[in-house]
């Protein structure tokens, strides 16, 4: 029985023909994202912001502004409304009253008790608190997990490979965690923990995708010394592209499930990991190869490195039979 193959063996996509599009309209994205963070800001959930969270569902949609002016005049302070997952479902963000849990029950029970004045089908899913202080130590314990796993990934592939292959590693990764933040300062969806454990898992999948390319890079180097590099680098990412697709699309038919089917708790995840294992494969293919030739990697940039080794370890041998 023959094996389905998506991808011909003897596939040659010329894909460092578009490198230079590539690198410069991934450098315009990431200069987008970053705006779109400074100027809108992400919509932080109360993991990060603090104060009172409530989630109300509704059996038909609701106008916000509606909702917003019945929520203001229980004396709670001013609401922050967006819809959750589906037009039916909203959460409200309130500031955190001072005082004791008696004080947050009293507000719940006001801002509940006016809503179901106007809105008799109102069903409270949850309520969720957060000091400031907590959401504070939260946000700074969110980023520099981020940080430290992306320095940690690109010192692993330095010393697995070699220099260049980890910064364009790091190139590769910072491409994907900034065009991730972007699209949650452009959508204004809800940015709270479960994103920073999305993330997380990006970059890990990223890496894992850009180790299989270099990988393969690698072993082409030593086979083919002779060979243009560009040639070489399209050689490498055709014979991996099969397996690249097979993972993404599987993960991406998964998540597009999610984002459907999987409610409201779980849609800025699943949106998230979509996006970045999109954005991932994307920055695998033109964004970390495409770097190793602005890096100035050659066919034969590693060539002494391997001959010294090699002659070592025969002087090392020659010692051993006493004949140095």
């Amino acid at each position: 029985m023959k094996l389905l193959k998506i991808i011909p063996d003897n596939t040659n996509i010329p894909f460092l023909k578009w490198r230079n599009v590539a690198i410069w309209f991934s450098f315009a994205l990431i200069a987008a994202s970053i705006a779109l963070v400074a100027i809108r800001g992400l919509n932080f959930g109360v993991d990060f912001a603090g104060g009172l969270m409530m989630e109300v569902r509704f059996e038909q949609p609701v106008e916000l502004d509606e909702l917003r002016e019945t929520v203001n005049t229980a004396g709670a302070g001013d609401g922050n409304l967006q819809t959750f997952g589906d037009p039916r479902t909203v959460a409200i963000r309130l500031p955190l009253p001072p005082g004791d849990d008696a004080a947050v029950q009293a507000v719940v029970k006001q801002v509940q008790d006016k809503i179901r004045v106007t809105h008799k089908d109102a069903e409270f899913r949850r309520v969720e608190t957060v000091s400031g202080k907590v959401s504070g130590e939260l946000i700074r314990d969110g980023a520099l997990a981020m940080l430290l796993a992306m320095i940690a990934i690109s010192i692993y592939i330095w010393f697995r490979f070699e220099w260049q292959f980890g910064v364009g590693a790091l190139f590769a990764l910072v491409h994907d965690v900034t065009l991730t933040l972007g699209f949650f300062a452009l959508t204004q969806l809800e940015f709270d923990l479960n994103i920073v454990a999305a993330i997380l898992t990006i970059i890990g999948y990223s890496l894992n995708d850009t180790i299989v390319v270099y990988d393969r890079i690698r072993e082409n180097l030593r086979k083919y010394r002779k060979m243009d590099m560009a040639e070489l680098l399209n050689l490498s990412i055709n014979e991996t592209l099969s397996r690249t697709i097979v993972t993404s699309v599987s993960m991406m038919i998964a998540l597009g499930t999610l984002v459907v089917l999987g409610g409201s708790v779980l849609f800025g995840f699943s949106v998230a990991m979509l996006l970045g294992i999109f954005v991932g494969t994307f920055s695998s293919i033109f964004v970390g190869a495409p770097l190793l030739l602005w890096l100035g990697v050659t066919s034969d940039s590693f060539v002494a490195n391997e001959a010294s080794a090699e002659d070592r370890v025969k002087a090392k041998k020659a010692a051993e039979r006493g004949q140095v």
